[in-house]
């Protein structure tokens, strides 16, 4: 329990049933005595923001909220618990959970749903189990292994393109993260975070950007809970990817920049730091050739480059951010690529091997980064040869990914006499879809 009774008080309680984060805000500001604008001066924000503020509290401003409760002293549980983050009740910060006020049978987000799920490799019910966790707080999946042991094997999942069946487990996994949460633990919010990054990597992969934002946005809430930097960035970056595909590429660009300098200033005293530190970069000048950027892209990779002289060969399993100077390289291959020059992007990959990736996610992104990088060259059989060895390894990569398909789908109406072709059309339209 909190040891000032303020936050234990009747007022607290009912601004905290109603969901009001910024009465309490107001409460603490006036129990120290302060006008709003003296607690504007503490924030760097003007009187009328801080009034702002303490009527809304809405997630709009959930920077602010966040910096203002710790200013006013108010401790991190109280604040989720009046954001509706550990209760039983619906989640403040998603839009999802207002769709559902709609008859779930005149929900157009349901319907997108349906249809976007035709033909795809997962099914539609798998993913409106995932809407329907992400509606609320989902229920724990009464596994009595360790989270800890229950992520990993989540993320193996992923990292095997096993896209169906991590699908099929997440909204569990998201039910166990909350009551692990529950202990109000740096460690406990930090688990969570990781465990709705996992389901942004995931939703992005399969295109479902609106979901990816929503997981990805309540990973940085947790994360900024828990207190760690390396967290935060790793959510950062997820939130970062899904802006970058809604269009928000300048966003983007912003958060990551800001992920990468919080990173850094840890002073990179460790390996996992240092790594965390180099992904930031890859992903910053990744997002920087996509707006066209291209003097950020390059300084932002050959810094990556630098950076990655630290990192080993083979990332040490469990590791948070496992980049190796390998993956720096295939980093390299997507900047040039996104910038236009496929020559230079093959260049940057032609020292690639498979074996140079532990997973089997990665080993065939490499393939389908090569098989980009000749399609813009204008080489079907390369890039038909290279789409195939992605298949091989993992064909959701190839089969999930749109933007991959897309690929697959010009191949066949182009050149459909090229060799592999006619396999991978069977892959994407589902004839060869494995179940996994």
């Amino acid at each position: 329990m909190p040891s000032d009774p303020l936050w234990t008080s009747a007022q607290a309680r009912t601004l905290i049933q109603r969901r009001e984060p910024g009465g309490l805000v107001r409460m603490g500001r006036v129990q120290r005595g302060w006008r709003q604008a003296d607690l504007g001066g503490r924030l760097g924000c003007s009187a009328a923001t801080v009034s702002r503020l303490e009527t809304r509290g809405r997630v709009a401003d959930l920077d602010l909220l966040r910096q203002a409760a710790r200013t006013v002293g108010m401790p991190s549980h109280v604040l989720t618990e009046a954001l509706g983050i550990t209760g039983t009740g619906v989640l403040a910060t998603t839009r999802v959970a207002a769709d559902t006020q709609c008859d779930a049978e005149e929900d157009p987000m349901r319907r997108r749903t349906l249809l976007a799920a035709a033909g795809a490799a997962v099914p539609a019910h798998l993913l409106l189990g995932v809407d329907d966790a992400l509606a609320g707080t989902p229920e724990p999946s009464g596994k009595t292994i360790p989270f800890d042991a229950q992520l990993a094997q989540a993320r193996a999942l992923f990292d095997a393109g096993r896209h169906v069946e991590l699908a099929r487990r997440l909204p569990g996994l998201l039910g166990d993260g909350h009551l692990v949460a529950r202990s109000r633990t740096d460690l406990g919010y930090a688990r969570l975070s990781a465990s709705y990054t996992l389901a942004a990597q995931l939703l992005g992969k399969l295109g479902r950007y609106p979901q990816a934002r929503l997981t990805a946005d309540r990973a940085s809430t947790y994360a900024d809970l828990s207190g760690s930097p390396l967290v935060a960035a790793a959510a950062a970056r997820e939130l970062a990817i899904v802006l970058r595909h809604q269009d928000q590429p300048a966003a983007a660009q912003r958060l990551m920049l800001k992920a990468a300098t919080d990173v850094e200033s840890t002073g990179l005293a460790t390996a996992a730091q240092a790594a965390a530190y180099a992904q930031m970069l890859c992903t910053t000048s990744y997002t920087a050739a996509v707006a066209g950027d291209r003097h950020q892209a390059l300084a932002m990779i050959q810094e990556a480059h630098r950076a990655g002289r630290r990192l080993p060969q083979q990332a040490p399993k469990g590791r948070l951010f496992p980049l190796t100077s390998a993956a720096v390289d295939l980093y390299a291959v997507g900047v040039h690529w996104a910038l236009g020059d496929a020559g230079a992007a093959l260049e940057a990959g032609r020292n690639l091997r498979p074996e140079q990736f532990a997973t089997a996610e990665r080993q065939s992104r490499m393939h389908t980064d090569l098989a980009r990088a000749w399609w813009q060259l204008g080489k079907p059989e390369q890039t038909a040869t290279e789409l195939l060895a992605a298949v091989r390894v993992s064909p959701g990569e190839v089969r999930d990914r749109s933007s991959i398909r897309q690929i697959v789908t010009d191949l066949a109406a182009r050149h459909p006499r090229t060799a592999g072709v006619r396999e991978l059309n069977a892959v994407v339209s589902g004839a060869l879809a494995q179940k996994v």
